[in-house]
């Protein structure tokens, strides 16, 4: 007994720096979904790297379950509560999980979608109105869009997909009004088609990042616009389910008289880029939870990201060719017990200035 509580007074006395680091992460995702899947293992390996406690709860894409996550992890006994918690603003929950957890002792980092410019407007900033949220890291999701749609277009042209009219003729499956990161790459997307003046934006539908969503919707774009040969996805599983409704419509064939872009790196979407049926994929954000996770260790032991800026936006996607998904299949294919985030470290690495956050480089 004497032992016993010996041991747990010189734990209480080490200092921060040798003390386990303990995130939790309410993943808004589904456990099968290909995208927040890849999330969760690519997180857990790099809180492994780095000695971490990463706690994970999946919210199954239902958005008060998000909120009962977040009240039930606020309401621990304060000796049971994680140091950090990693959030999304999906759908527009930001302002009210941030709220949650104010005041709580959890430090609150948001990743993948951090509030939109009006939420901003009304909340503040990191360190403001919110004292416990410290920060942020979005990536620059205008760049998913802008790249898709124009290697979608170039492989347009280079098809001679044009109508009667002599034009390109786009649809657009996006994911949801509500999202920052969805905002942003569907802002990418129309950007490209402006820039493009034979290309015709037909109209964009919004499917949730639901596949049984996009096939319902492709099936009537198909109906209401036949002339549209180009198909711009904000993710893979918008895509297949476009290329579904495609195929059980007998209007053609994705890679051969339909081409199809798409954002993400699942192993159904990475095959599809490289047989053809994709001509466009971009990839790699699914790595700014490990990068949040880098950012964690660095302000817990002393090297604060303020200097950087409290909220990063940087550039994580990569539009894959068929090389690229190839090795990034042979590298992460399996998993990602090879994943060692420590060489990003400014702790570790003091020669470090300056955080390089991109999949690219792990490649």
């Amino acid at each position: 007994m004497f032992l016993r509580r010996w041991l747990l007074c010189c734990m209480c006395c080490l200092p921060l720096w040798a003390q386990a680091q303990t995130i939790a992460f309410i993943n808004p995702g589904k456990k099968d979904e290909p995208f927040w899947r890849t999330v969760s293992e690519s997180m857990h390996a790099a809180s492994r790297s780095l000695g971490m406690r990463l706690e994970e709860q999946f919210a199954e894409r239902q958005h008060l379950s998000v909120f009962n996550i977040a009240k039930a992890i606020a309401a621990r006994p304060a000796a049971e509560r994680p140091d950090y918690v990693i959030l999304t603003n999906d759908y527009g929950t930001g302002p009210e999980l941030l709220r949650i957890f104010d005041g709580t002792g959890i430090r609150s980092f948001m990743a993948f979608s951090t509030l939109t410019t009006p939420e901003r407007v009304q909340h503040g900033g990191p360190r403001e109105q919110f004292k416990d949220w410290i920060g942020s890291l979005e990536p620059r999701a205008q760049d998913a869009g802008y790249l898709t749609a124009q290697a979608l277009m170039a492989k347009g042209r280079a098809m001679r997909a044009h109508g009667p009219d002599g034009k390109l003729h786009l649809l657009a499956i996006a994911g949801d009004r509500s999202t920052n990161s969805s905002i942003q790459r569907n802002e990418g997307m129309q950007r490209a088609v402006r820039q493009a003046p034979d290309v015709v934006l037909e109209q964009t539908v919004y499917a949730g990042w639901s596949r049984a969503k996009a096939q319902e919707q492709m099936g009537w774009l198909l109906q209401r616009h036949p002339q549209g040969r180009l198909v711009w996805t904000g993710s893979d599983l918008m895509a297949f389910g476009a290329m579904d409704a495609l195929l059980a419509a007998g209007a053609g064939q994705p890679g051969r008289t339909v081409w199809f872009s798409s954002v993400n790196t699942s192993l159904q979407a990475l095959q599809s880029l490289r047989s053809g049926q994709l001509a466009a994929l971009a990839g790699g954000h699914f790595i700014a939870g490990a990068w949040a996770l880098v950012m964690l260790y660095d302000y817990h032991h002393g090297r604060d990201f303020a200097s950087e800026g409290l909220e990063l936006e940087r550039p994580m996607f990569t539009l894959f060719t068929p090389a690229m998904a190839h090795r990034y299949q042979q590298r992460f294919g399996q998993g990602f017990d090879r994943l060692d985030v420590r060489p990003y470290s400014k702790v570790l690495n003091p020669t470090v200035q300056r955080y390089q956050f991109g999949v690219a480089q792990l490649l």
